[in-house]
């Protein structure tokens, strides 16, 4: 009987030892997928690719919950092929979400800097345009209204391009589209009150 005994102790414990040897997390790729992960906000993806981050921590969130699910488990029981999977899944999201957030940056760079010239070329016209606003009895506090815009424009103006060369290209843009609606509304006041007075355009 210990004759027959040894050999199936012997490979009952070679099967435990082989499926806790197998069922081990797949390190690598949860590594590789972190790194991304770590990459990826490091690019502020969630600022210029809001939905391809919100993807990437989505990934992270169901391959985190299958790491712990696996863990819970009897390690004989373990299988880790769908964290494989997930962790696959996690690096990818994480590559296109920076990718996508790199691209969204530099587009919003581009418009920032040509919404400020638009605005620099406004603002001159404003200015322009206002001293030629008809003058007289009841338009001085609607004067000194267009011209506190116009001076809210050029501090928006400068804001805007402090923010553009703090890389805040959202910001830029933001201050320098505010700059540019109020002067358009002055230059728009102005010819209103032109007509108005029937001196045209």
């Amino acid at each position: 009987m210990r004759k027959t005994l040894v050999p199936v102790l012997t490979l009952g414990l070679a099967v435990v030892g082989l499926a806790a040897g197998c069922a081990q997390p797949p390190q690598a790729q949860i590594d590789a997928a972190r790194t991304a992960v770590t990459s990826a906000s490091d690019t502020k993806v969630s600022v210029y690719a809001p939905d391809q981050f919100a993807s990437m921590q989505d990934a992270q969130s169901r391959l985190d919950a299958e790491l712990a699910a696996q863990e819970a488990k009897f390690f004989i029981t373990r299988s880790y092929a769908e964290a494989e999977k997930l962790a696959a899944e996690v690096e990818t999201a994480a590559k296109q979400a920076a990718e996508a957030a790199a691209v969204a940056e530099e587009q919003a760079k581009n418009d920032a800097t040509q919404l400020i010239a638009d605005a620099k070329a406004a603002l001159e016209a404003g200015v322009t345009t206002l001293a030629t606003a008809p003058k007289g009895k009841g338009t001085e506090a609607d004067l000194q209204a267009m011209q506190a815009d116009l001076d809210g424009a050029t501090t928006a103006l400068t804001e805007a391009e402090t923010a553009l060369g703090a890389m805040d290209y959202m910001e830029a843009k933001a201050r320098a589209q505010a700059a540019k609606t109020s002067i358009d509304g002055v230059v728009a006041a102005v010819e209103a009150a032109k007509v108005a007075r029937g001196g045209g355009r």
